[in-house]
């Protein structure tokens, strides 16, 4: 099974112990969504946008998110501006549902490529954490300020599979969340093992790690049904489509 991997130190606790016999495909997040609705990979998270785009020919797994409920570290607005004041954003390509959020929470900001200049940059992944420790430059966490908006857990990624979902798929879902909680068990050999092959000092990583959230749980999916509301009202998304799982999949967390 071809299995795909954000190339982010976020994903460490979901491969921390993988038992499954896949081959690893890593990306950013927007080079995985093209991979996973191109059939080059067989699952894979995939941006929460990107995934209401395409639902009509994708299944979601129904225990699996990328999500946090307040501050993550790794999705931040960098700009000497006050927020009120912000009237152009430079966005990373690697990212597309955070270019969304940052259109939700700036209405009123012109989106430009992060080659050219504006008020203020969006960073996403192990840019944003890096840019956190060298850059002395005020910092907006994405994930706070949805917390603030809304209430709820901001749900960056799901996970899904293209239809016909590939045999195996339920197993596969099994082994990625005992690697989860496997990881929740053992916090500091995860962040050791993470630091060295990350580079990121292991005290930071261990707090990192207890920001990020994987189970897809109600409040979860009630973020992500708020945030794609939210983004058909700016002008993203045609239409909220409901969330559909993979049929052969266990009945999803209550």
């Amino acid at each position: 099974m071809r299995l795909g991997r954000i190339s982010y130190v976020n994903m460490a606790p979901v491969f921390h112990r993988l038992e499954y016999d896949v081959e690893e495909i890593t990306g950013v997040p927007t080079a995985l969504n093209r991979m996973l609705l191109d059939g080059q990979i067989d699952v894979a998270p995939i941006s929460s946008i990107e995934y209401a785009r395409n639902a009509d020919h994708l299944r979601l797994l129904p225990r699996l998110c990328v999500s946090s409920e307040g501050a993550v570290d790794s999705i931040q607005l960098v700009t000497r501006l006050p927020l009120g004041r912000v009237r152009s954003v430079a966005v990373t390509p690697e990212s597309a549902t955070s270019v969304v959020l940052t259109k939700v929470l700036l209405p009123g900001a012109e989106i430009r490529p992060f080659e050219q200049d504006a008020d203020a940059r969006l960073l996403i992944g192990d840019a944003a954490l890096k840019s956190a420790f060298e850059d002395p430059t005020p910092h907006h966490d994405l994930g706070r300020l949805w917390l603030e908006r809304t209430g709820l857990p901001m749900v960056f990624a799901v996970w899904a599979a293209p239809e016909p979902v590939v045999e195996g798929l339920s197993d596969l879902e099994h082994a990625l969340v005992a690697s989860v909680r496997l990881a929740r068990s053992e916090p500091e050999k995860l962040a050791y093992e993470a630091s060295a092959r990350y580079g990121y000092p292991a005290g930071f990583l261990a707090r990192y790690f207890e920001k990020l959230r994987y189970s897809f749980g109600p409040r979860e999916r009630a973020g992500l049904y708020t945030f794609l509301e939210m983004a058909r009202d700016v002008g993203e998304l045609h239409h909220v489509p409901e969330l559909r799982f993979a049929r052969d999949l266990r009945v999803p967390l209550s």
